[in-house]
């Protein structure tokens, strides 16, 4: 089957790993069609608009695409490309795994496989704000939590993990301070988890689980948390994996899904062929994953490893005595794909 996609490049080192990650795809085998468009500020510099319209257009007739890192500008009242694209199209999961890979340094854990799924819509990233007084000395944000909103995440959470046999959900909240706000997510979490007796589940408030998640991170499976608690655990448990570098996402809705590295866009490094592509990479694995390419993606995901464990035809960051080039990792990628054919 042929997917007709949207490919959004990104800024900075975004074009050098999207061209790394969408030569190994077509390596593949999958036959993908991209439909290329730009956002973030270079698009902003060329048509003065960080997110254009035809950007919205793309991902609307085509349902998926793959995103490089966006750069918002600084200091001209523009809002989040990313944020703006979750809500045009009501992408109410962000789903961010965070698994260790061998010959990736971590400083305390060499096997953690976590999956966190952070509600994407709701509570203070909603962007319900404003000054309280003329001066602007005071300002109030307002976060909001719906059964709706709440029901969803928590059921695309048991559904991931009846689906891909995964064994326990973590609910994570603030119900013990947030007694409505928070009360009301974990109180739909409890609701829901009567229809999946085959996942365990349990919760934990969310300081316990940061300290916990560092403790012993083996004890955790798949997380579902509201917006702003899914943002901070999941770099949390990035680090706990060595860092953003192997660090995919996904924003997905009901028709449309986003995938992307969630690193920055690292200007500093731009053009230099020396950017770890890994972290897009991975997202595109679960971009075939999400297309039932499965076969596919497992096949790219363990030739990436391997690639890895290995350790000397890596990128820099990964090992800085022996490394190869952006280009170049996705060709020892490939080779490595052909060993599994």
């Amino acid at each position: 089957m042929k997917h007709r996609l949207t490919l959004i490049p990104g800024d900075g080192i975004g074009p050098e790993i999207t061209k790394a990650v969408t030569k190994i795809l077509e390596h593949s085998g999958v036959e993908i069609e991209w439909e290329v468009v730009e956002a973030g500020l270079t698009a902003f510099e060329k048509y003065h608009d960080p997110l254009p319209q035809n950007v919205l257009d793309s991902i609307d007739a085509n349902k998926v695409g793959l995103k490089g890192p966006l750069t918002t500008p600084i200091g001209r009242s523009f809002r989040s490309v990313n944020v703006a694209i979750r809500k045009e199209f009501e992408l109410f999961v962000n789903q961010r795994p965070a698994k260790t890979f061998k010959g990736i340094p971590t400083l305390y854990f060499s096997d953690s496989d976590l999956i966190i799924f952070r509600e994407n819509l709701e509570e203070f990233y909603s962007g319900i704000e404003h000054y309280i007084d003329s001066s602007r000395t005071a300002a109030e944000t307002i976060g909001i939590i719906t059964k709706r909103g709440s029901e969803r995440i928590i059921k695309f959470a048991f559904e991931y993990a009846r689906k891909h046999k995964r064994k326990k959900l973590t609910l994570v909240h603030k119900a013990n301070i947030l007694k409505f706000t928070g009360g009301l997510f974990l109180d739909v979490g409890v609701e829901v988890a009567k229809d999946y007796p085959d996942i365990q589940f349990d919760d934990k408030i969310v300081d316990n689980m940061a300290m916990q998640m560092v403790m012993d991170p083996h004890q955790f499976d798949c997380i579902v948390t509201t917006n702003l608690f899914g943002d901070i655990l999941s770099d949390l448990a990035s680090g706990l994996v060595g860092g953003l570098g192997m660090a995919p996402g996904a924003n997905i809705g009901k028709d449309v899904a986003i995938f992307e590295a969630v690193h920055g866009s690292a200007p500093d490094i731009a053009g230099m062929n020396i950017a770890n592509p890994s972290a897009l990479l991975l997202a595109a694995v679960m971009m075939l994953d999400y297309l039932e390419e499965a076969e596919a993606a497992k096949r790219i995901e363990k030739a990436l490893a391997s690639l890895i464990e290995k350790g000397d035809s890596v990128t820099k960051d990964i090992n800085k005595t022996k490394y190869i080039g952006t280009n170049e990792f996705a060709d020892a990628v490939c080779k490595e794909m052909d060993k599994r054919q």
